[in-house]
């Protein structure tokens, strides 16, 4: 099975200014470090963990002056900050977290968000919590009692089942999930661990001091167990894929998934991607996958979130103009989820704490900013996020979404193939490109032709180098290779700049493209990006039809 492995995502300078003018409060805290780590730094920690989670920001004052950390000793910082969240002596139970180094206004920064645990920690053999005015000491029994019922009562992933055992994981699924976490980290520090330990720093086999209870959570259930025995603890557990296209009263393809969060995960991504055109863009001098870079966070998201002791199934619906997602939930918040107007909250921080070690997920927070982000070029619109006892995802896809695509494609294979393709070829590479998954047998039914008939046409595209098999027959998929792919056609003349390349790559992908968007992807000023339009212009390449607001971009026919 084919794991899909999403990138890190690292604060803006726009976001960190957002935090920096909250201001320090339930959430936030800054800490001076020029060249050590803050005595009181795991107070803060056990606090955050304890209470709702936070960010915190080291090179900063409490009255919010940037005075940043010496460069010279910022790796070091975030090794030993990293070893520390690790190590028991310092944090019981550990609860490994990932420090980041931020570069603002000239200044090294070291970011670390702490989201809420499942767990009561201590640190330094004392129980801190948070209020609106710091951390502070939980010493009484009453307290700390309390502290318990909340966090068992809130997070149903910390349950602990006596007698669940290794043997009741699916046979192997532990290794490959060892092997994702040291492929994403080869020096993480679980590697290291006998398995028990490794159970016990991920949070997946607990000692609950007030009850005297020990053994394998709810999480590791989740995580690793064979379908029967989830269903034997877990019996309304269920994930519904749904594709509703023509028959709007049943489906017209389903999955009913019942299996561990793992498996469940690649399931809903190959879903996805059989059902859901994509459509390639450039990210620098790297090819991305929109519909990948969108429904990894949105499928991580549902498995990550949802609320396992309600009996509500999680669905995924795919409709012919949009994609609803919907899991049970415990609202925090009601109403609409918009990017920086929220402090996010994770429902199982456990099971997304695995999930970002497995690289399968990013650090709570950044999912929502990512589908804003990559949506409006894949479909040119907004997604909908709204927090009720039922979180529902919508996003929407404009019929204009699969045309712009398949006609792009043509554009691509007419453009940069030679002349000599027959035109099931030219359609082969089509249905690749709407699917790198596709079988011989689903591209013989869409052209009609025999399976034989379309492996020979592979295989003169193999010789032509135009397409590559990537992995094996069941596991893998098809590369397109640049001879295709490349999104500037020939027909562009040969003393174009770079930039002006580029400019030309966004307004092929997005004829709506704003000249501070383009200036934003290009990574120059937008009199620079100005400046190069007009030079664009002045060769007959481009022009603009329309006005400011709600015109859009031609590429001229006479640049061919």
């Amino acid at each position: 099975m084919e794991y899909f492995i999403p990138e890190k995502h690292t604060m803006t300078k726009k976001e960190v200014q957002n935090i920096i003018n909250r201001g320090e409060g339930l959430t936030v805290e800054f800490k001076t470090a020029k060249n050590q780590l803050p005595q009181n730094l795991f107070e803060t920690v056990c606090a955050f963990l304890n209470r709702e989670g936070g960010t915190i920001l080291l090179g900063l004052t409490d009255n919010r002056e940037v005075i940043g950390i010496d460069g010279i000793w910022v790796e070091s910082l975030c090794k030993n900050f990293s070893n520390l969240s690790n190590n028991n002596q310092k944090l019981d139970p550990v609860f490994l977290l990932q420090p980041k180094v931020i570069d603002f206004n000239g200044k090294k920064l070291i970011h670390v968000f702490v989201p809420a645990s499942s767990q009561v920690h201590k640190t330094n053999g004392k129980i801190y919590d948070r209020s609106s005015d710091g951390d502070f000491i939980v010493s009484t029994n009453e307290q700390i009692s309390r502290m318990y019922i909340r966090k068992s009562s809130y997070f149903s992933e910390s349950i602990i089942y006596p007698y669940l055992k290794e043997s009741h994981f699916v046979e192997g699924l532990i290794e490959k999930s060892i092997q994702l976490i040291r492929n994403n980290r080869p020096n993480h520090p679980w590697l290291a661990l006998s398995r028990k330990a490794f159970f016990k720093a991920a949070g997946l086999y607990r000692d609950n001091i007030k009850t005297g209870e020990q053994g394998f959570t709810q999480a590791a259930l989740l995580l690793f167990g064979k379908e029967d025995i989830i269903q034997s603890a877990i019996p309304h557990y269920k994930i519904d894929a749904v594709l509703r296209r023509e028959n709007l009263n049943r489906y017209d393809d389903r999955e009913n998934i019942r299996c561990n969060l793992i498996d469940a995960y690649n399931i809903l991504m190959n879903f996805v991607a059989k059902h859901l055109p994509d459509k390639f863009y450039m990210e620098g001098d790297l090819r991305i996958s929109l519909r990948e870079k969108i429904f990894r966070e949105i499928i991580a998201n549902l498995l990550m979130h949802r609320e396992y002791s309600n009996a509500l199934a999680a669905t995924l619906v795919i409709y012919k103009n949009k994609v609803v997602v919907k899991n049970a939930n415990r609202a925090r918040l009601h109403g609409m989820l918009i990017p920086g107007e929220f402090e996010p909250f994770s429902k199982n921080p456990t099971i997304a704490k695995f999930f970002v070690q497995m690289a399968f997920a990013e650090d709570l927070g950044t999912g929502i900013n990512n589908v804003y982000r990559f949506l409006k070029p894949y479909a040119g619109t907004k997604p909908i996020f709204k927090e009720e006892d039922t979180f529902i995802v919508e996003i929407p896809l404009l019929n204009k979404v699969s045309d712009k695509v398949s006609d792009k494609v043509s554009d691509k294979v007419s453009d940069k193939v030679s002349d000599d393709l027959t035109d099931n070829q030219t359609k082969i590479i089509e249905l690749i490109n709407d699917n790198n998954k596709v079988s011989l047998t689903q591209i013989a039914k869409n052209i009609g032709v025999s399976k034989r008939k379309v492996l020979d046409n592979i295989n003169k595209l193999k010789n032509k180098n135009i397409i590559k098999r990537i992995g094996e027959t069941k596991t893998g998929y098809w590369f397109i290779t640049d001879r295709v792919a490349n999104r500037v056609p020939d027909k562009v003349p040969d003393d174009l700049t770079d930039n002006q390349t580029k400019i030309i790559e966004l307004i092929n992908d997005n004829n709506k493209i704003s000249l501070m968007q383009i200036a934003e992807n290009i990574g120059v000023s937008k009199r620079k990006i100005l400046d190069n339009i007009n030079k664009l212009r002045d060769k007959n390449i481009v022009k603009r039809v329309g006005n400011a607001k709600s015109g859009h971009w031609e590429i001229l026919k006479n640049t061919k």
